[in-house]
């Protein structure tokens, strides 16, 4: 009797075009999922406005007449402003969808479904974050320039870069929160974890203040040895024009590198996840 060699059929056009279709239907259905909480994002958009007051006051009294870190007071302004919005598209905390599943053991049924789990989440908030673009980043952004000097982009390859940045910024936090939520597998309770990323990433993400009021030294560490700053400084520092254009592609192809590692790293730990995986009760 011969041998058998067993192949894996490549991927055609068939396949490219229904695994499209799914992923946008997925992403739909999240879209869906998070417009029907309509009272919690009005809840969210007021509190990120008086927010926004707060601590644009504090960052302009740091500036004074002048500028500080390299930013003037226009675009201190619209840095806090879109920062408050962009916080909700970019979801740093409040997810444990993944970790929730673990501990009930229904995470069993997502492994039985044909749709890779890192690639269901990731589509499921791709449209949770273009919900809260629409719902939650356009408020504060219109209301900041009713009351403070705004910075408006002068390059136009700058709004291009800004799109770019901040829709990478969403994959790479969906990636960061889905590793944090994965540590269910091995500790079934991930509270110390969820708690020391809040930490982290509220501070080191540049959301409490710029990161350019940092050392040189520690900027540099942050960034390459990092992807907390890949976040939210990234894209606010590209819409203010913080840095000339070459610097300005340059941070956004590192926030790149970074989301394709560490999504990579999520399938690698999904992967090891499975052969380990015990449902409770079973």
């Amino acid at each position: 009797m011969g041998l058998v060699t067993a192949t894996v059929a490549p991927p055609t056009d068939s396949n490219v075009i229904r695994w499209i279709r799914t992923f946008s239907a997925i992403s739909r259905s999240g879209f869906r999922r998070y417009a029907t909480y309509r009272q919690a994002a009005l809840a969210g958009v007021i509190t990120n406005t008086v927010f926004g007051f707060l601590r644009c006051s504090v960052l302009l009294a740091a500036a004074g007449t002048g500028t500080v870190a390299g930013y003037d007071r226009g675009q201190l302004a619209t840095f806090v402003w879109v920062g408050q919005g962009l916080l909700a598209v970019v979801l740093l905390w409040g997810w444990t969808d993944l970790a929730d599943r673990i501990r009930t053991g229904d995470v069993a049924a997502d492994l039985l479904r044909p749709v890779h789990p890192v690639t269901s989440y990731l589509a499921t908030d791709l449209g949770r974050a273009g919900y809260a673009a629409l719902a939650r980043l356009l408020p504060p952004v219109l209301v900041g320039p009713f009351f403070f000097e705004v910075h408006l982009p002068t390059r136009w390859p700058t709004v291009v870069l800004f799109v770019v940045s901040a829709v990478t910024a969403v994959v790479l936090c969906f990636s960061c929160r889905f590793l944090v939520n994965a540590t269910a597998y091995w500790l079934q309770d991930v509270r110390g974890p969820m708690i020391l990323w809040a930490l982290g990433s509220g501070v080191l993400a540049g959301l409490y203040f710029p990161l350019r009021f940092l050392p040189d030294w520690l900027q540099v560490v942050l960034w390459f040895g990092t992807p907390f700053p890949s976040l939210l400084q990234t894209p606010l520092d590209v819409l203010v024009e913080r840095d000339p254009p070459a610097v300005q592609v340059g941070l956004v192809a590192l926030q790149l590198g970074w989301a394709v590692l560490l999504l990579a790293a999520c399938r690698l730990v999904q992967r090891r996840a499975e052969r380990r995986l015990v449902v409770q009760g079973g």
